[in-house]
């Protein structure tokens, strides 16, 4: 494929299913102009009064109740922002949900700490079976996927769903946002975290050790039963508003001494080592093109700072060696065992069982229902 890129954005060709029209420019950039823009209002008065209204069904159906609603927390700007959003300015009574799943920065843990006794907020850490996440892991490894992080976003996502069950609050709060997100990742490059399928057939072939404690979710239970058999609603408040990331950034660096991370998603070292070098050198991919076409697209950054940006790698030449012995370190292998599965065959989603046509089946009912909006994956 003759390489090529958008006009308009800085997505390319390194997305081997990207399409442009005769003006050269992408179809994320059509998709977002088509179906996300005209029916996105953030900071107009019909985005305030959908985020009242939420936030008054949030208190209501939580009275008598010691929190209201969960917000799953990483430290990372959205959701850290958020925090602050729903305890201060939504009126809301948050328990703060944070999943340890071995690979916190120490940044994300002061960061995580410093919000949550500023604002007086109850913190629930759920702590993952780290042996069984480490075989779990390096079973993703071994299998040449690119989506090594699938394992720890399945964890997150599973927990917090089953701990909303558990406990029967109706609504979970999450940080996703158009603003910093409505460009996706093209599935290649990341395929599905919650496929369980996939991940208990990659763990077949190459792990070592049964799941007994690993949470495991399905797309069924968490998209199906419980929003519409259980009445668990997950809301996204940050697209009901003007949310600027550099902007959000920079209040929490003032109001509660947030450090800032060099790169989305950097709080957690595995997914700073996996987005920053691994993507990037084994299979080409680079996030920050997913990135900076979001903010381009909202009007954050300009496509020509994101060019300058791109041209240079997304991790640090001199520190990297010790990032790599110390994911292999982490894992319990030698820095040459993983160097050779960075050397063996790339391999996809596709080489393995999955339930891609229940997801495609699913997207096509929810974007009819008006449900689903964005972008390819």
């Amino acid at each position: 494929m003759t390489s090529q890129i958008c006009a308009n954005c800085v997505m390319d060709t390194t997305d081997r299913k990207i399409t442009f029209d005769d003006k050269g420019v992408c179809d994320h950039c059509r998709t977002f102009y088509r179906d996300i823009q005209p029916n996105w209002h953030p900071g107009d008065e019909r985005g305030a009064k959908e985020i009242t209204a939420i936030a008054q069904k949030i208190k209501d159906a939580g009275q008598g109740k010691d929190f209201d609603c969960i917000i799953g927390m990483s430290g990372g700007v959205d959701s850290s922002y958020l925090v602050y959003l729903a305890k201060e300015k939504l009126g809301l009574r948050p328990l703060v949900f944070h999943v340890d799943a071995g690979w916190n920065s120490q940044v994300a843990v002061n960061n995580i700490e410093k919000i949550v006794d500023k604002l007086g907020l109850d913190l629930f850490t759920e702590v993952i079976d780290w042996e069984e996440m480490k075989d779990l892991q390096l079973a993703f490894f071994r299998s040449g996927v690119p989506h090594i992080d699938a394992p720890q976003d399945h964890a997150f996502f599973a927990m917090m769903y089953k701990f909303a069950a558990k406990y029967k609050v109706k609504y979970i709060l999450t940080g996703g946002n158009y603003s910093t997100e409505c460009v996706r990742n093209p599935l290649e490059w990341m395929y599905y975290q919650s496929d369980s399928r996939q991940l208990l057939d990659i763990h077949r072939k190459f792990g070592s050790r049964p799941l007994k404690n690993f949470p495991i979710t399905n797309i069924l239970w968490h998209k199906v039963y419980l929003p519409y058999i259980r009445g668990i609603k997950l809301i996204r408040p940050l697209d009901h508003m003007r949310y600027l990331k550099e902007d959000a950034a920079q209040f929490m660096v003032e109001k509660f001494g947030y450090q800032r991370y060099p790169q989305k998603h950097f709080e957690s070292r595995f997914t700073k080592f996996y987005e920053g070098y691994w993507l990037y050198e084994k299979f080409g991919y680079d996030t920050r093109k997913v990135q900076y076409s979001s903010l381009i697209l909202t009007g954050q950054m300009n496509r020509e700072e994101a060019l300058e940006k791109l041209r240079t790698p997304p991790y640090d030449k001199e520190t990297i060696v010790h990032e790599f012995e110390y994911v292999a370190t982490k894992l319990g292998i030698t820095a040459e065992e993983l160097r050779g599965y960075f050397n063996a065959p790339n391999r996809t989603y596709a080489d393995y069982k999955n339930q891609m046509a229940l997801y495609h089946a699913g997207a096509k009912v929810m974007r009819m229902l008006g449900i689903e909006k964005g972008g390819k994956r």
